[in-house]
């Protein structure tokens, strides 16, 4: 009978990485590579994107709270992510980790919930992507038809020059969002004669993921210097744009309020706006884990992981909070519901040359983060079908290119279609509701194995475990609980397809599970390595 609760033993996956490494890792980081690795995960479409939508739909200025609150979540589950990385260090992520901690069924959904959160992610994403291409091309005089820039059944319209510098607004086409309705409103400007347009498609945002997907199927060598010189840009950027946004800011663009009044529904301003806009930014913080999978990298990992992992959210947090804080001062938060909310700020200052250097460096480092989530999501295929749950020819690699090339273009397809149809805040829920539901279980398998499996080598261990673990888990539930019932319903939806698949064929193919009749939580052991 199949067993749900077979796990994979701790010494099992220990060996299995020293037969995939043969000579094993080599501990060359300190605790300063760590801080900069974080830095260089954590920045990016959070800042560059969701921003705006949680400013202006759910915070306003206030969503440089929701920063805070954000960081502080994921400082939790950063340091439980520290102590399994350095316990399991084997590819998989949280699926691996739920494997050896919670059993097969539970690896199973946080296997299907990723591929669901790099899916959505890598959308978001692209959607960011066109925002700021159909941006810089309008500086350079190209425009992209309305209906050809943004999702299905979008109202577009084309505000005039003398409007736009007026209100402090993107010159050009805009998205005709109700925080736009009621700016123009507020000024008595009539907008019913401004020339108007239904979008059909977001053709930029699926030509960027073709191409990647195009990329990714006849391989691709990533360079560390090309990454590090991309890093450094978005660094750069960021400061920049703090440190010159400054000189332009003015708290008029508050509307008087740094905090604005709820509207008498959950979550759309007021103290439920800023958690609700907290489940919305938490995207920015994906990729602090980036620092938990280099514990076997870590010259002293007891004691330079934890510093990696908070330096760098507390360095990320200090920019987020400020540049919202710049964000909102500069233009007021009402316009920023749109894919490109930095570059409507810069705009609005009026620096042309400071705008073309910022739209390039998001457009480059936005680039490289819609590959990353391309390329991460066949690894979650791979380890799903090495352990039986999924079928092998998923991962079936191709004879020329030595690609995943199925997988990758499923999963293309996939992202090019929801890139091109979809709202960019519907991504952004969906990515940050995956994102928290593995963050806790992750949170949980850490106590669970301290409580069930003490005597277990770990090199860094999580401080104050039976408070930071809960709080892990508490405060993930907590965010996720923040965000709009139909994020929920979709996610639910999502994961009753994979529960179906997974009874259907995984369950019955299993390569651990078949092995020994079913005992609750018992460990299978084998010579082969697998427990």
């Amino acid at each position: 009978m199949p067993n749900l609760w077979v796990r994979k033993s701790i010494a099992a996956l220990k060996s299995e990485a020293m037969e995939t490494h043969e000579h094993g890792l080599k501990r060359t980081l300190n605790a300063t590579n760590l801080v900069m690795l974080g830095i260089g995960a954590i920045i990016g479409a959070g800042f560059f994107v969701y921003t705006g939508t949680a400013a202006a739909d759910h915070a306003g200025p206030a969503v440089a709270l929701s920063f805070v609150l954000g960081g502080i979540a994921c400082a939790f589950a950063g340091l439980c992510y520290a102590e399994m990385a350095s316990t399991v260090p084997i590819a998989g992520s949280a699926y691996t980790y739920a494997y050896a901690t919670m059993g097969e069924f539970v690896a199973w959904l946080i296997g299907w919930d990723l591929i669901l959160e790099y899916m959505v992610g890598a959308t978001g994403v692209a959607i960011g992507w066109s925002g700021y291409v159909v941006s810089l091309l309008h500086d350079l005089g190209i425009d992209i038809p309305a209906r050809f820039a943004s999702s299905w059944g979008q109202a577009m319209i084309e505000i005039p020059d003398a409007v736009a510098d007026q209100l402090h607004m993107r010159h050009g086409w805009t998205a005709l969002t109700d925080s736009v309705i009621k700016l123009l409103s507020e000024h008595n400007i009539d907008y019913a004669g401004f020339p108007s347009a239904t979008a059909v498609i977001n053709l930029p945002a699926m030509l960027i993921v073709a191409l990647v997907t195009t990329l990714l199927v006849i391989g691709i060598q990533e360079s560390a210097k090309v990454n590090n010189v991309i890093v450094i840009i978005k660094v750069l950027v960021v400061s920049l744009f703090i440190l010159i946004g400054a000189r332009y800011f003015s708290t008029a663009n508050w509307g008087g309020k740094f905090i604005p009044d709820n509207t008498g529904n959950f979550g759309d301003f007021g103290w439920s706006g800023i958690f609700r806009g907290a489940g919305v930014v938490f995207f920015a913080y994906i990729g602090f884990d980036a620092v938990s999978t280099t514990a076997q990298e870590a010259k002293n990992p007891q004691r330079d992981m934890p510093i990696g992992i908070i330096g760098s959210l507390v360095v990320c947090t200090l920019l987020y909070v400020l540049g919202a804080l710049v964000m909102t001062g500069v233009v007021s938060y009402k316009l920023l519901s749109v894919p490109d909310p930095v570059a409507v700020a810069i705009d609005a200052m009026g620096l042309r040359w400071f705008s073309y250097f910022v739209k390039i460096g998001a457009i480059a480092g936005l680039t490289s983060v819609v590959l990353v989530m391309l390329l991460s999501q066949p690894r979650i295929f791979f380890a799903m079908a090495k352990d039986g749950l999924l079928p092998k020819a998923v991962s079936k690699v191709h004879p020329r290119f030595r690609t995943p090339w199925i997988t990758t273009i499923i999963t293309g397809v996939i992202v090019m279609t929801a890139a091109g149809t979809i709202p960019i805040h519907v991504a952004g829920e969906l990515t940050s509701i995956g994102t928290l539901f593995a963050f806790a279980v992750v949170s949980a398998g850490v106590l669970t194995l301290r409580i069930m499996q003490p005597e277990v080598e770990r090199p860094f261990r999580t401080p104050l475990v039976f408070f930071t673990a809960p709080m892990g888990v508490v405060s993930s539930v907590l965010l996720m609980a923040t965000l709009p019932g139909d994020t929920w319903i979709r996610l639910v939806v999502w994961m009753a397809i994979g529960l179906v698949i997974y009874f259907v064929y995984g369950i019955h193919h299993s390569v651990l599970g078949s092995r020994r009749p079913a005992e609750p939580l018992a460990e299978v052991g084998s010579a082969s390595g697998l427990s």
